[in-house]
């Protein structure tokens, strides 16, 4: 799996994000794109340290969630920490804003420094980190069939 430092993927994620729409149908889920964008705006803010989640409880042992987490497909409908599910509605072009700018500020950390602890997975490497967020946003996009 790619990472967002890889330029041509992350520029991929990009184009992809700019052709969502709105309104445009999700093929699976709950949630609606402005609503998707808060969620995986989270994950990315998350990720660099933006938000201060304390360790969750995890259904198997942390090396094990981070192996099936890094390593196999997602299935449709996986469950979400409570603290990124989206209620309510969300301004659109304002996350779909926010969604670059964070790109943007994954892409500028260096993947040798110390990244945040993933509260799930724990401890991640600034690749493991980023392959991470590059499949979340990947997922989330099929979702929305871009």
């Amino acid at each position: 799996m790619p990472t967002l430092h890889d330029e041509g993927y992350r520029l991929q994620i990009i184009k992809r994000i700019r052709s969502l729409r709105r309104d445009s149908p999700r093929r699976w889920g709950r949630m609606s794109t402005d609503q998707m964008l808060w969620h995986v705006n989270g994950g990315l803010s998350m990720a660099l340290g933006q938000m201060d989640i304390p360790p969750q409880k995890t259904p198997l042992p942390r090396p094990v969630m981070r192996l099936v987490a890094l390593s196999l497909p997602w299935p449709k409908g996986l469950p979400t920490m409570p603290m990124f599910v989206a209620s309510g509605s969300y301004d659109f072009e304002s996350e779909r804003g926010r969604c670059f700018q964070l790109i943007e500020q994954m892409r500028a950390k260096p993947l040798d420094e110390d990244w945040p602890r993933h509260p799930l997975l724990g401890q991640l490497s600034g690749r493991d980190a980023s392959r991470l967020q590059a499949k979340h946003l990947d997922h989330h996009l099929k979702q929305f069939g871009v």
